[in-house]
Order: structure tokens, then sequence, then C-alpha cells
């Protein structure tokens, strides 16, 4: 009964300790930034996923049709054309999360 009534008062004085400290630090952003390896691999991926897209495509319908290089060669530029713009996209994309980050940067070095 005796170490009950300690640890009671114990956990919630540690607990206010912590909420105490938590509130005094400020707040660190999570750094979600990618390695240039890492981005330049993914683009990469992104472009070979289309081309190999739209190759399997055109020999599917080439085969199917008994046509043999039309629709590869038109489906793997189309194949090639998406993966550009998944790439492009991609690109936007982690150019507005850095923008987005700086933006933040200097606006808290504005505040304080």
């Amino acid at each position: 009964m005796g170490e009950d009534d300690t640890e009671n008062p114990l956990r919630s004085l540690e607990e206010k300790i912590e909420a105490a400290k938590k509130a005094v630090e400020p707040e660190q952003p999570v750094q979600n930034k990618f390695s240039a390896a890492e981005v330049g691999w993914r683009m990469i991926i992104e472009l070979t996923a289309g081309v190999f897209i739209g190759f399997g495509l055109g020999y599917g319908l080439d085969f199917l049709f008994d046509t043999k290089p039309v629709f590869i060669l038109i489906l793997t530029l189309f194949g090639f054309a998406a993966g550009v713009k998944t790439m492009m996209r991609s690109a936007r994309d982690l150019q507005d999360k850095e923008l987005a980050a700086q933006f933040s940067k200097e606006e808290d070095g504005i505040d304080g």
C-alpha cells in the first residue's frame, strides 16, 4: 500500500516534467530529405517501367494481331513519354517540398 502511494505521485511528477520540457524545447521539423542517388534511382525506375510496360503491351498486341513491329514501336514510344512525364512530376513534387521547407525555415527566422 505504501509503494503505490509513492509511485503515483512520482509518475505524475515525471509526466509533468516531460510535458514542461516538451513545451520549452522547440519542435524540430522531421527532415525527410532524399539523397541525390535516391532521387536519381527513383526517376530511372519510373522511366524504365514506362518503357517496359509500353513494350510489353505492344508485344502482346503484335502477337495477337500478327503485326510484328508496329505496336511494339508505337507503345514503346508512348511508354517512354509516360515515363518522362512521371519523372517530371516527381521532380516537381520534390522541388515543391524543398521550397516549402526552405520557406518555413525563413519564416521561423523572421519570427524569432
